[in-house]
């Protein structure tokens, strides 16, 4: 397929109290809304079935393990599957992934339109902390919950289009957007989970972290010439909200579809993947205009060296 029907299904607030079977029927009624008006892709947020839990400082791990899933599809989530696969939708969402030998990851996967996972991504860029932090607001411990993933960025053929995923703080870094512009890539999926306030800086304001959101979402996609779809997980979770501004861009770097709420919407538009193909051959055209040897510091050194 060279034109996707994409639907960016940005939830609202999920509580800690939120069973993850009410949480599934929620994302059911987004894929039917999406099926009525004619998606053929729909994605949802970061750590779609639960509560954003790395904001809470947990010592025992049965208690942390308990959001994680420990097979996908399983019982709870199976159902999003096949109505998925009776629409003849691909979704992709995001989750808390426990694997068979104990490892934490945070994780996204990406379906067919037959329902079959045909990709996984595990976040690369974790932010936050692994201690208890008394001088932050909130906690914000991704570092102790998941491990950073080892996937990479990769992209994966769906019916015909070049796909790629991250996740949330993942769309900060410019490497994030350009490994997968490499590959090819059209279209960028990415769910999060982005308090409304700064935990370590009070003032910077709801309209600056949305300004930061998108300007990393646009710049990435204009820079790469490839469509982009990044969704939300929005609202107050037990006095902890988060913010929205779900985006559908153009690979132009245009926003073609915006969320108004913080809570359970779906908004769409037709992506035609052919629209890439301007940019990928003039200005961002990788074969004729990158200088390798010039940005040999990129991979060789993680903090600032003079």
């Amino acid at each position: 397929m060279r034109e996707w029907m994409i639907g960016a299904a940005q939830m609202g607030p999920i509580q800690k109290s939120d069973s993850r079977e009410a949480v599934v029927a929620r994302m059911l009624a987004l894929l039917d809304s999406a099926a009525e008006q004619g998606c053929e892709l729909v994605v949802f947020p970061e750590l779609a079935l639960t509560t954003f839990f790395p904001r809470w400082y947990m010592e025992d791990q049965s208690e942390v393990d308990y959001w994680f899933e420990r097979e996908m599809p399983g019982a709870t989530t199976r159902p999003l599957f096949e109505r998925a696969r009776e629409h003849g939708i691909a979704i992709s969402f995001g989750y808390a992934e426990l694997t068979p030998e104990g490892r934490h990851f945070n994780t996204s996967i990406l379906t067919n339109r037959r329902g079959e996972i045909i990709g996984k991504y595990r976040k690369v860029h974790l932010p936050g902390h692994v201690e208890h932090d008394s001088e932050r607001d909130f906690q914000h411990l991704e570092k102790r919950y998941f491990e950073p993933g080892d996937l990479g960025f990769e992209t994966f053929d769906n019916d015909g289009t070049l796909m790629g995923m991250c996740i949330c703080n993942d769309r900060r870094w410019p490497e994030t957007w350009r490994v997968m512009g490499l590959q090819g890539v059209e279209l960028v999926m990415l769910g999060y989970n982005t308090p409304s306030v700064n935990s370590q800086n009070a003032g910077e304001g709801l309209e600056k972290r949305l300004y930061h959101s998108e300007l990393s979402v646009t710049s990435g996609a204009y820079q790469n010439a490839t469509w982009a779809v990044a969704v939300a997980k929005a609202g107050d979770e037990d006095g902890h909200p988060l913010m929205g501004g779900s985006i559908i861009v153009d690979p132009d770097g245009f926003v073609v579809a915006r969320a108004d709420s913080e809570g359970d919407e779906l908004i769409t538009a037709r992506c035609d993947m052919d629209r890439c193909q301007f940019g990928k051959t003039t200005i961002f055209d990788f074969a004729r205009h990158r200088r390798i040897e010039h940005y040999g510091r990129i991979t060789s050194q993680t903090g600032v060296e003079r």
